[in-house]
């Protein structure tokens, strides 16, 4: 195979799957993974794919964060009843995980000021519970994504590998039911990922658009999640195809 056609391939293999690692590509094009390296490298500086952790991923797919601006006022009355249902799990003295979903953040407005542990990536929800004296706040850090205002990337990964939290809340951009939990681009979900490594239980808020969704990037598979909240416009069929995988399903 000629260095133009391997190129090609290359390109191919990752606007058809989303994103691909270097060990698939080795295998595949039947070159050394160092060969593959260079080769994203130069596909990367020619604009036709992005570097990632051990690959690269498609730049003809992915879309862009909702800026949370947008984020705070879609379903916001349906969020809301989420989160407020999700406090109800709450208990005095837990240590919990809000990611930077909206939800997370209406959570952390009407959270009760009482002895708890808040571990979190957003700025928003940092504020929020900053006036709230009983709580304490620990931030991630990292690198600022703008349009939602959160921590992510390596630092921010790395900084999660400190804690271990009873509780995670988080949202998503998608909920399948065969493919699972997804994001709309590949830095969030890697984030909301390594969150759920470190929760015993994970409860997912998620009002009744996010379901049938498959967004950009897979996060996790439904089988991580311990509970979903959603609202009442969620189908019927779909709350009984999540309790046939022993999901509880709470809808508000």
């Amino acid at each position: 195979m000629l260095v133009a056609e391997r190129y090609e391939k290359i390109v191919q293999l990752v606007n058809e799957r989303g994103s691909i690692r270097v060990s698939e590509l080795s295998e595949l094009c039947q070159v050394t993974e160092e060969t593959i390296r260079r080769d994203l490298d130069r596909l990367e500086q020619a604009g036709r794919l992005r570097r990632s952790h051990g690959g690269a991923v498609s730049v003809r797919e992915q879309q862009p964060e909702t800026p949370y601006s947008e984020r705070e006022i879609m379903h916001a009355e349906e969020k809301r009843r989420i989160a407020k249902e999700a406090i109800k799990l709450i208990q005095p003295k837990d240590r919990i995980l809000l990611d930077a979903s909206s939800t997370a953040w209406y959570m952390a407005a009407h959270l009760p000021d009482i002895p708890l542990t808040v571990l979190t990536n957003s700025i928003k929800v940092a504020v929020e519970l900053s006036g709230k004296e009983k709580i304490e706040v620990i931030s991630t850090g990292g690198l600022l994504a703008s349009r939602s205002l959160s921590y992510v990337g390596p630092l921010a990964e790395r900084s999660l590998d400190s804690y271990y939290v009873n509780k995670l809340f988080l949202s998503c951009k998608g909920v399948h039911l065969d493919k699972g939990i997804s994001e709309s681009n590949e830095l969030q979900a890697r984030i909301k990922h390594k969150m759920i490594g470190i929760a015993e239980q994970v409860i997912l808020l998620a009002d009744a658009s996010k379901f049938g969704v498959q967004a950009f990037t897979h996060v996790a598979d439904l089988g991580d999640v311990s509970r979903i909240v959603t609202d009442r416009s969620v189908s019927q069929q779909t709350v009984e195809q999540l309790a046939e995988r022993a999901i509880e399903v709470t809808v508000v």
